[in-house]
This record gives C-alpha cells, structure tokens and sequence, in this order.
C-alpha cells in the first residue's frame, strides 16, 4: 500500500506496458486504513495499463476473525474505480492459509460479484486473467 504513490508516476511513465497491481496493493485492513489506499486506486485505475488482482486481503486483517462484511468498503473502491477486464481473481496461495482457505475466498468473492450484477464475473473470475497473461 506505502507504495501506490511510486507505482501510480511508473503506470503513467510506460503507458505501453501493463502493470498488475497484486493484492489489491495490500491495505492495511487490521488497521482500518482506507481513505489513503481508496484514493490511490481511484488514481490509478483510469490507466487502461493497469490491471489489479483481488487477492491477498485477508492477510492483512486479522488472521482468525475478519469477516466478509469488512472487506465491502475495498471491494466497493475497486468494483467501482476499475471495470472487469482489469481484475482478475487471485488466491493467493499458499500464503493465504494462515487467514483463509482457498474455497472460502472464492466463496467470499463471488458472494461480492452476485450482489453487483453489473460487473463481469467471468471476466473477474478467469477472463481477464487468461487474456493479460495469453493463456
């Protein structure tokens, strides 16, 4: 998250080179930062160059007591600054287990993407993923 402001002056420095922000550039949830992390994604996501994996989230809350209903507000920043064909799911694992399993996050995800009809969930859910990395 500390580094969204350097990687904000790269995505507009090679607007010919795609960038994946990983884990949603993992905000600080345990500690409730938002405003800051919202911000710079609302910066960043009009650069069609950049894309951004919802992954990763839940290691930064706490390990064995965040819920789904803490995430909203970041999912909402996100679903709502960048379109589908810029996100793409990530798990990621191994490193995840230590918060969640991988079923529970999928799960997590496509409950949020069932509640917003107007975003792409094939897209989110493998599309975007299977163009941008020409699979």
């Amino acid at each position: 998250m500390h580094q969204l402001v350097s990687a904000l002056e790269l995505i507009d420095s090679f607007p010919n080179v795609r960038f994946v922000i990983d884990h949603l550039a993992k905000p600080y949830l345990k500690a409730g930062y938002y405003k800051g992390w919202a911000a710079m994604m609302e910066a960043i996501a009009p650069y069609e160059n950049a894309y951004c994996k919802v992954s990763g989230l839940v290691t930064e809350g706490d390990y064995h007591s965040w819920t789904a209903a803490q995430l909203q507000r970041y999912f909402d920043v996100l679903f709502g600054a960048f379109p589908a064909d810029r996100l793409m799911f990530g798990s990621d694992w191994p490193v995840a287990e230590v918060a969640v399993a991988y079923g529970r996050w999928v799960g997590v995800v496509e409950d949020y993407l069932a509640t917003n009809p107007d975003t792409d969930a094939a897209k989110v859910m493998g599309g975007t993923a299977t163009e941008f990395y020409g699979l």
